[in-house]
């Protein structure tokens, strides 16, 4: 500003006439300099101008990534809590197949000899003993996991004994032999059977038929079959483990 006025001054000094060479030559080093500063100026705020275009062009591609990846993690996160569900289901009916696993009898030992008879007899009847045997051997398949094994084993026992007691729970096993391989289709079938069969296994089994149902993407009907064992079967572990299951998967259908 005060450059601005001496120039000024000077201008009038030289229209009046009063001027002299030197303050002609000042003067114009005085416009020179204030040239180049202009210049710098403009040169400067050009430079800004192009970084703040650069600025928000950047700021305009982070907040589209940005964008992305929240949508992204928010579905890596249903996908979790899916998961997890689910997982705690399995682990759920899996700690109660342990348990009754654990409390049926165990296979009785085999004798330690057997000497061979003075005569041929003929074989006796099967008794309800050596059926019991018979079950207990295919369990102790079926823990080993032998899984193909333990199926034809079961389903000797219910050709052999269709009206026993156990029989419901030999088709039970069958359809958890198919289950644990990941036949959810062949599973669910064997597991429709011991409905049929109206033995102690049939809230269990309509547990493992909603989470066939699970695995094959279909929801309304595992929740059918959940609801269904609270209500004919409501004092029951397996009721337990069916709300557990409903409430799950009410959630996960909610997110």
């Amino acid at each position: 500003m005060n450059r601005s006025l001496g120039v000024m001054a000077v201008l009038a000094v030289l229209a009046a006439g009063c001027a002299s060479r030197g303050s002609v030559r000042e003067l114009r080093a005085d416009v020179t300099a204030l040239a180049a500063e202009l210049a710098g100026v403009r040169a400067a705020q050009t430079s800004a101008a192009r970084d703040l275009a650069r600025a928000q062009e950047e700021l305009t591609v982070l907040d589209a990534r940005l964008g992305a990846i929240g949508t992204s993690v928010g579905a890596v996160a249903a996908d979790v809590a899916r998961l997890a569900g689910r997982v705690d289901a399995a682990d759920a009916a899996l700690r109660e197949t342990r348990a009754r696993v654990d409390a049926l009898p165990a296979a009785a030992p085999p004798p330690a000899e057997r000497r061979p008879a003075p005569r041929a007899r003929p074989a006796p009847p099967q008794t309800a003993e050596s059926a019991e045997q018979a079950y207990a051997a295919a369990l102790a398949t079926f823990r080993a996991r032998e899984h193909g094994q333990a199926v034809l084993d079961f389903l000797d026992f219910i050709a052999k004994h269709p009206r026993h007691a156990l029989a419901g729970n030999a088709q039970y096993w069958i359809g958890e032999a198919y289950y644990v391989q990941r036949d959810h289709r062949q599973a669910l079938a064997e597991f429709q059977k011991v409905l049929e069969l109206g033995a102690g296994k049939v809230a269990d089994a309509l547990v493992k038929i909603g989470l066939c149902y699970v695995n094959l993407r279909d929801i309304p009907r595992a929740r059918a079959a959940w609801r269904r064992v609270v209500r004919e079967h409501g004092d029951s572990g397996a009721a337990a483990t069916a709300r557990g299951l409903l409430r799950t998967h009410t959630a996960s259908r909610r997110r």
